[in-house]
């Protein structure tokens, strides 16, 4: 089979297993999400190792579909942005700054005892800490789009503190970096150059979207140009995402919910949901879930790696559900709603991986303390959406909507 068709063929089995895997699971009270997640785990290495397969041969065919599924979380935490409205948003920056700040704070402090207590030197340790602080709310916002709970209070500071929280992550890795290494070329001026870069993105990102989006999305519209305006859209979420990373030093999902929370301003904004989750839902998520699946293999883990595992586990689970929904609980969420919102910040997703991939070329973490934190991914990441679906399992008060605002 020549590469194209091995990738053609692989997909095929990919999409259509998610969509199985998430209706079953949709038939049996949960998010569908959580299926697609499982049906992953059943895919990848851990039970069936799809992708290597005696009649794939491909060599790159991994690597192109974990390409595919980063497409996926793109368009995922575009469509989150897109269904929020700016002055919501704006209106629980209490609550997501204290869950952001505090969110990365316990499990810095939580991760950095932990690697100690394992005996490893202190940047080791303060590098699982900085590991575990990492978050990655693609899962729980899937999760709250299908409970229809993204525009409660709890999902509007959920995505908020995720914002924090990747800033901060980010900031505290530069840092660490820069006094690790003092030979190179780190130090405060470093440092203060990162911060700048991730204001000035913001900042020119916001602009572009205020002034420009409201434009461009009408003069595209009709323009005599075959789907110009999702066309305009796709590639404006890939640009920010790369942005995101090339000049703000953020990640790209960042980006890609900086695109959606302002083209979610125009007037367009129903055209653009129903386009963009046609391409989302249909192809790229259903991938992204099940190449989360496919980067664990629970056969590395040696006893050793599994009881490391374990403990790092709980230790990522306790920091984002007390450190998180803490700060919810001082920025005036109740008590239901701060452990609801403590919880959606569990998953680490491909924010974590990113990080710890780091560690490992930096020399701070050894690969077997990258496959744990590879089983602390998928353990979050399947926890989240159950432990969610059981806390909203009763109404929760959304937050007054409000008019579409124009250009």
């Amino acid at each position: 089979m020549s590469p194209f068709l091995q990738l053609a063929l692989s997909l095929a089995i990919i999409i259509t297993a998610a969509k199985i895997g998430g209706y079953i699971s949709y038939r049996l009270g949960q998010p569908s999400v959580l299926g697609e997640l499982l049906v992953g785990i059943l895919l990848g290495p851990s039970i069936i190792d799809v992708l290597h397969l005696s009649f794939f041969t491909d060599k790159h065919l991994a690597e192109i579909v974990h390409e595919l599924a980063e497409i996926g979380v793109l368009l995922l935490m575009f469509l989150a942005g897109l269904d929020l409205h700016l002055p919501d948003l704006l209106k629980s920056s209490k609550v997501a700054g204290l869950a952001g700040t505090l969110g990365v704070v316990f499990p810095l402090v939580l991760g950095t005892a932990a690697g100690l207590l394992f005996a490893m030197d202190l940047p080791a340790a303060i590098f699982i800490g900085l590991t575990l602080a990492a978050t990655s709310v693609s899962i729980s916002a899937q999760t709250l789009m299908e409970l229809k709970a993204i525009r409660s209070r709890v999902g509007i500071g959920l995505l908020g503190a995720a914002v924090f929280d990747d800033i901060l992550v980010i900031l505290g890795l530069s840092i660490f970096t820069a006094l690790a290494q003092p030979d190179a070329s780190g130090g405060p001026g470093a440092i203060l150059l990162i911060i700048l870069r991730m204001i000035l993105y913001v900042l020119g990102a916001s602009l572009v979207g205020h002034w420009l989006f409201p434009k461009l999305t009408r003069l595209i519209s009709h323009q005599p140009i075959s789907q110009g305006l999702i066309a305009f859209v796709f590639v404006t979420i890939l640009l920010y995402g790369w942005l995101a990373e090339v000049t703000g030093n953020m990640a790209a999902i960042t980006g890609a919910f900086l695109a959606g929370l302002w083209l979610g301003r125009t007037l367009l904004k129903e055209r653009i949901e129903a386009g963009i989750s046609t391409i989302a839902y249909g192809i790229f998520v259903p991938i992204f879930f099940i190449n989360i699946g496919l980067s664990a293999n629970a056969r590395a883990l040696s006893s050793d790696s599994l009881i490391l595992l374990l403990v790092l586990t709980a230790v990522a689970i306790a920091g984002k559900v007390l450190g998180s929904g803490w700060g919810a609980r001082l920025g005036g969420l109740s008590q239901r709603e701060a452990l609801q919102l403590g919880v959606g910040m569990m998953s680490r997703g491909e924010v974590g991986l990113i990080v710890a991939a780091v560690g490992v070329t930096e020399g701070f973490i050894s690969a077997s303390v990258f496959s744990a934190v590879v089983g602390i991914v998928i353990i979050t990441t399947i926890l989240t959406p159950l432990l969610l679906r059981a806390l909203f399992a009763s109404p929760q008060p959304a937050v007054p909507q409000k008019s579409q605002e124009g250009a």
